[in-house]
C-alpha cells in the first residue's frame, strides 16, 4: 500500500479510492472563465483540478480561484521557483514541479521549505521529454531512464525534508509507460499519478489511455489518474470514470450493457442504448441496465440486470431481473423503456 497524502482534504494513496483529475485549458488569470471550467469538470466527476502557472498573474489568481472552487486546486509550475513559492502562498493545495528545472539547489530548497511549511504535497516525475541528461545518456529513452530521473527528483526534495510526494513517469508510448510504472511501483511506496502523456485526440487518446491506465490499475498500481486528451477537458473526466468502472474500481454507478447488434436486430436498439447511457451517466446508484437487440441473448444477459429490454419482430420485451414484465410495440419501445428507467432511478432505495 502506498503512503497517503492529502490534497486540500482529498486523500490520495494509502487505500483511498483512485482519484480523477484534469487540467484547465483557460488562462489561469482569467478567473471567471477558469471557474466556469472548474464547475463543468466538477459536475462531470473531477476530484481536483490542475492549472497552469505561466506568470505572476496566474500564480496570484489561485487565491481567487481557491475561494470559489468546488474542489482542490493544483498549481503546475516549471522553470521558476519564484512562481512556485507565489502559487503556494496564494493557497495552492498541491504543486506540480520538476526539481531538475526549477532553478538549482538553492531554488529546490526554497520550494521544499515553503511546501513543508504549508503542509501541501508535491507531484514530481518525468516524461520522455524531460528525462535528465545523465539518465538519458546512460539508459537511453527507456523505462529505466524515466524511473531513475523521477527518483532523482524525489531525492532532491527528500533531502530537505519533503515526503508528501506523488510521482509520475509518463510517455506517449503505452508499453513504455506501463513498464516504467511497474518498475517504479516495485521500488518505492509514494502514491503514483497515472497517465499516458500526449495520448492524442479523443478517439485515439481514449484507446491509448484505457490500455495503459487500465493495465496498471488492474495490477493494483495507481492512486490518481488523468486521461490526457486533445479535447474538452470534461471528456478526460468522462473517459477516466469509464476506465475506473471497467476496472471494477467504481461501484456506485449505473452500468449499461448493450449488444453490438447484428442482422437479427429488427429495431433501433443502438439509438436506445446511446440515449440510456447519456441519461444515466452521472447517476450515483449501483444499478445495471441492459439494451439487447434480440431474444437470442437478451433474456439471459438481462437476468442479473435491474431492468432490460430485448427486441423481436415488431415487438420488444422489458425484463426485470430476467423476468418479462411488459411487451410493447417496437416503435414505442424507446419511450416506454426510458420512462421505466427514469422511474427506477427516481426510487430512494
Amino acid at each position: 500500500m502506498t503512503k497517503q497524502v492529502s490534497v486540500g482534504g482529498v486523500t490520495v494513496g494509502g487505500g483511498a479510492p483512485v482519484r480523477v483529475q484534469s487540467m484547465t485549458t483557460t488562462p489561469t488569470s482569467d478567473v471567471e472563465a477558469t471557474l466556469a471550467q472548474f464547475a463543468r469538470l466538477y459536475a462531470a466527476g473531477c476530484e481536483f483540478v490542475r492549472v497552469a502557472v505561466r506568470g505572476e498573474a496566474d500564480a496570484r489568481a489561485i487565491r481567487a480561484l481557491k475561494d470559489r472552487s468546488p474542489m482542490p486546486v493544483v498549481a503546475d509550475i516549471h522553470f521558476s521557483d519564484r512562481l512556485a513559492l507565489l502559487a503556494v502562498e496564494s493557497g495552492a493545495d498541491k504543486i506540480r514541479i520538476n526539481p531538475g528545472n526549477i532553478g538549482g539547489e538553492a531554488a529546490v530548497r526554497r520550494v521544499a521549505d515553503c511546501v513543508r511549511a504549508h503542509g501541501i504535497p508535491v507531484r514530481v516525475g518525468a516524461n520522455t521529454g524531460s528525462i535528465e541528461r545523465e539518465h538519458l545518456q546512460k539508459y537511453g529513452r527507456s523505462a529505466r531512464a524515466l524511473v531513475e530521473s523521477a527518483l532523482a527528483d524525489v531525492a532532491r526534495l527528500e533531502k530537505y525534508g519533503v515526503d508528501d510526494i506523488v510521482i509520475s513517469v509518463k510517455a506517449s508510448s503505452v508499453p513504455l509507460t506501463v513498464e516504467a510504472y511497474r518498475t517504479l511501483a516495485a521500488r518505492m511506496n509514494y502514491p503514483l499519478h497515472l497517465g499516458v502523456t500526449e495520448a492524442g485526440t479523443r478517439e485515439s487518446g481514449v484507446v491509448k489511455s484505457s490500455v495503459g491506465i487500465g493495465a496498471l490499475l488492474l495490477d493494483g498500481i495507481g492512486d490518481t489518474v488523468r486521461v490526457s486528451l486533445t479535447d474538452d477537458p470534461v471528456e478526460e473526466i468522462v473517459a477516466a470514470k469509464r476506465i475506473l468502472r471497467a476496472c471494477g474500481l467504481e461501484k456506485d454507478y449505473v452500468e449499461v450493457i448493450s449488444c453490438p447488434t447484428c442482422g437479427r436486430c429488427a429495431w433501433n436498439s443502438m439509438q436506445l442504448a446511446q440515449r440510456v447511457e447519456r441519461a444515466v451517466f452521472g447517476v450515483r446508484k449501483p444499478l445495471k441496465v441492459a439494451v439487447m437487440g434480440c431474444v437470442v441473448n437478451g433474456p439471459g444477459e438481462a437476468k442479473d440486470c435491474d431492468i432490460g429490454i430485448a427486441g423481436g419482430e415488431g415487438k420488444c420485451v422489458i425484463f426485470r431481473r430476467g423476468e418479462a414484465v411488459q411487451t410493447v410495440d417496437a416503435d414505442q419501445a424507446e419511450e416506454v423503456f426510458l420512462a421505466a428507467v427514469r422511474e427506477l432511478l427516481s426510487r430512494k432505495e
